[in-house]
């Protein structure tokens, strides 16, 4: 059990600790390069608030557009290098250009930063998990304010399974990796509307959402900024991520002057989505992160209502359906007919045997298998309900 928690405020009450995403189209105010004052304004109001010794963490992007700026290339120079991994190299080049502007603005208000650059290798293992969050908060106990992207150069297009694919799940997975009590998404919209505002002159802020369900998740295009891998789906997918592991979240428009220290003093700007869970012990966070996850188990409507109810372990007899290839001890998450995430957990058997016994009685395994691993697919104590 971890021996670090993070202050859950009560209503009302500033956050303590937060994690900020700053995405690429802020950080560079919609240019091709990063933009020095609005980098400051925004260290600005984050030292503000490390000031008043709350816990801050920056999940940044950048990295790719400061070197796409250092390198002097335009997007027509850029294109001839479509054939080659060459993000990596722009984040290659990039990526130190911005820490070091990082560490300039954040040292004219007496803050040390450090940097970590993680990919989803490092987090997939238990033991990968436990090591980034000790060394993050060990970071806190030393007043440093961690700066936070994905290993872009190793990290490679080709080889989905290591990218967390955006900085926006890389915020989710930040929050939920240190048990933040915030996650403060900020890029240059303010945050869910009823369409896109872009091309819709008539949308309207969502200005809170209570649940992410699929009729908020259809209100999304899965438009792409011009400078970022990110759109507003992928901000959604970082809320249902973060506020099922007990974390809530603000998507806002970093332009909004003052946001940061204004949204942690409980000001309600951009859409604000309340967390869905109270805090999860390390172990659950883990399994709700997906990033272990290697299949999906399908269960019937009676099996639905009693997981739902959070009452004891998921049975054979209430699997309908088997998706992926797994082994035992895998992590599966579980859905209902409907297409609903219920949950996930660690699995005592896998898909192969799985296929052979869904829908039988618990007493039947040892006949249908020749062998049994106990007579509950997934043990409620290896089970992590939504």
């Amino acid at each position: 059990m971890d021996t670090v928690k993070a202050r859950k405020p009560s209503r009302g009450s500033p956050y303590h600790r937060i994690v900020v995403k700053l995405g690429t189209s802020l950080l560079t105010g919609g240019t091709i390069h990063l933009d020095a004052a609005v980098m400051s304004n925004l260290v600005g109001q984050v030292a503000q608030l490390h000031k008043q010794s709350q816990e801050i963490f920056i999940v940044s992007s950048g990295a790719i557009a400061a070197g796409r700026s250092k390198l002097g290339l335009t997007r027509g120079r850029e294109r001839k290098h479509l054939g080659i991994p060459f993000k990596q190299v722009l984040a290659s080049v990039g990526q130190s250009r911005l820490m070091n502007v990082y560490e300039q603005l954040f040292a004219k208000h007496s803050i040390t930063v450090a940097q970590a650059l993680l990919t989803r290798a490092d987090l997939t293992g238990r033991d990968g998990y436990l090591n980034a969050r000790g060394t993050l908060l060990a970071l806190l106990e030393l007043r440093v304010l961690c700066i936070v992207n994905e290993n872009d150069v190793v990290a490679v297009d080709e080889l989905q399974d290591t990218r967390f694919g955006d900085n926006d799940n890389l915020s989710a997975m930040v929050a939920n990796l240190v048990d933040a009590d915030l996650l403060l998404i900020l890029s240059d919209i303010a945050g869910l509307h009823t369409a896109d505002p872009h091309y819709h002159s008539n949308a309207c802020l969502i200005s809170q959402v209570e649940r992410i369900t699929p009729e908020i998740e259809s209100l999304v295009t899965g438009s792409v900024g011009n400078l970022g891998t990110g759109g507003m789906v992928t901000k959604l997918e970082a809320a249902k991520m973060a506020t099922a592991s007990g974390v809530s979240v603000v998507i806002a428009d970093g332009r909004e002057p003052g946001v940061i220290p204004r949204v942690a003093a409980g000001e309600l700007i951009g859409t604000y989505f309340p967390t869905a869970t109270s805090k999860l012990e390390s172990r659950e966070r883990w399994l709700l992160s997906g990033l272990s996850t290697k299949g999906r188990l399908v269960v019937d409507s009676g099996c639905a209502r009693a997981l739902k109810r959070q009452k004891g372990s998921l049975l054979a007899v209430g699997v309908v359906g088997v998706e992926g290839e797994f082994e035992r001890g895998d992590v599966v998450e579980i859905f209902d007919a409907g297409g609903s995430q219920l949950g996930c957990g660690l699995t005592n058997y896998g898909s192969a045997d799985i296929e052979r016994i869904k829908g039988a009685q618990s007493g039947k395994i040892v006949t249908v298998l020749g062998y049994d691993y106990g007579a509950e697919v997934l043990h409620r104590n290896n089970l992590v309900v939504l």
